[in-house]
């Protein structure tokens, strides 16, 4: 068995799914608090090959496999500022909870509010944005504007409405990411209130992807990609030499 052309078609797989990735990341570079996804490389032990074909001399060399490894960067994104009164944007650490259709919670770094007809405080996918205190935020049909103070702290004039919940995860990589910049606490994972939140009203979080970064890394998937079927077709021409030879 040529342990070389499973070697290199496992690397060609292993570099299809970088690609995927850093696909993803160029298409929401652009989205605001989007985290990027991330891929390490690191190998796996898939037996041993014996390096005499009779096995006469009990030697063998090890058989190692590319193994890919996902993950999430959380770095901040740099804050624009849009001077939109419902644009607010987290400096530091931290999430905004938000309430899914299913009752659930969801947490995300996207502060790109918006007023439903009902004056809920909601998120760019229509989901309400939670107080502290875990109910939705709902504004007065006073027409005065909201602000919203640096600990998140939202009044309508002299009305104090609540405070905007900001929590943060001790191992935030066992969120599991999911649809619209959202991140779901997988079971036994529990959010904790920021201690002293930082916001800033009028300013919005942009994604923390390096567009440039990723295309230069889809050069060196696609150069990494034509090695490895460079290798394959190498492989497959000296099988058939041999196979030629033996008639």
């Amino acid at each position: 068995m040529n342990i070389g052309l499973y070697q290199s078609a496992s690397a060609l797989t292993a570099l299809e799914r970088w690609q995927d990735v850093v696909a993803q990341n160029i298409t929401s570079s652009q989205t605001t608090g989007y985290r990027k996804r991330t891929i390490s490389f690191s190998t796996q032990l898939a037996g041993e090959l014996q390096t005499d074909p009779k096995g006469r001399d009990g030697a063998a060399m090890a058989t190692i496999f590319p193994k890919v490894n996902r993950g999430i960067s959380f770095t901040t994104g740099e804050t624009e500022p849009t001077r939109r009164e419902y644009d607010v944007a987290i400096q530091g650490e931290g999430f905004f909870e938000v309430q899914m259709p299913d009752g659930g919670k969801a947490y995300t770094r996207s502060g790109q509010f918006n007023l439903r007809a009902d004056r809920t405080l909601v998120g760019a996918g229509g989901q309400p944005v939670l107080s502290d205190g875990g109910s939705p935020i709902v504004l007065l049909p006073n027409g005065i504007p909201m602000t919203v103070n640096r600990d998140g702290s939202i009044f309508q004039g002299d009305a104090s409405l609540g405070k905007i919940s900001v929590v943060s995860f001790k191992d935030p990589e066992q969120l599991t990411p999911g649809p619209g910049g959202f991140f779901i606490a997988r079971a036994g994972l529990q959010p904790e209130p920021v201690a002293a939140p930082e916001l800033m009203q009028g300013y919005l979080e942009g994604s923390n992807v390096s567009a440039l970064r990723e295309m230069v890394d889809m050069v060196l998937v696609s150069r990494a990609y034509e090695a490895n079927q460079k290798i394959i077709t190498s492989y497959d021409q000296t099988m058939q030499k041999e196979l030629e030879a033996l008639g």
